[in-house]
């Protein structure tokens, strides 16, 4: 039986001259990176309860041509015991990012969900590694929603749109 494999994919797309959606990573780097310890080497004896650990989470995505953009995922980690800082460990981890073919839509989505869930792995090993070669535990950070975090940049923005417009 003989397909033709041109039609189906003209027929499926509506236009066989559509440019396929394409996500490719040009290449990551390490934008800033900074620990602190101030109170070493105190801050590193043990501890019988466990110190207390913020992390804050920061997506920018600017454009560098019509098709590339530069995606930067920020990282702080800040752990301390009662009001001693054990450490504080800062990451700017970003990527350049080829992206075609998709609707402007989805544009968004794809800059501030899609790059940052490919950047992160990346960056929390450079975390687990800064705080392991600073004398402590490495910090594991847990997985992103990165979606929810997207979700909840744009609520914010249109509550401040209102907020303006009233």
């Amino acid at each position: 039986m003989a397909s033709n494999d041109d039609g189906a994919a003209g027929a499926a797309n509506g236009n066989g001259n559509q440019a396929q959606p394409s996500l490719n990573v040009l290449a990551q780097y390490v934008k800033d990176l900074s620990f602190e310890s101030p109170g070493a080497p105190n801050s590193l004896r043990g501890r019988d309860k466990a110190p207390g650990i913020a992390i804050n989470v920061n997506v920018n995505a600017n454009p560098l041509s019509d098709k590339q953009f530069d995606v930067n995922l920020t990282l702080n980690a800040k752990a301390s015991f009662d009001q001693e800082v054990l450490f504080n460990v800062e990451l700017v981890y970003g990527g350049v990012f080829a992206i075609g073919g998709f609707p402007q839509e989805h544009m968004l989505p794809i800059l501030f969900i899609e790059c940052p869930r490919l950047l992160f792995p990346f960056a929390r090993q450079i975390i687990a590694d800064a705080t392991r070669n600073g004398g402590f535990p490495p910090l594991m950070l847990d997985p992103i929603d990165f979606a929810q975090m997207f979700q909840q940049r744009i609520a914010e923005d249109q509550a401040a749109a209102k907020v303006k417009v009233s």
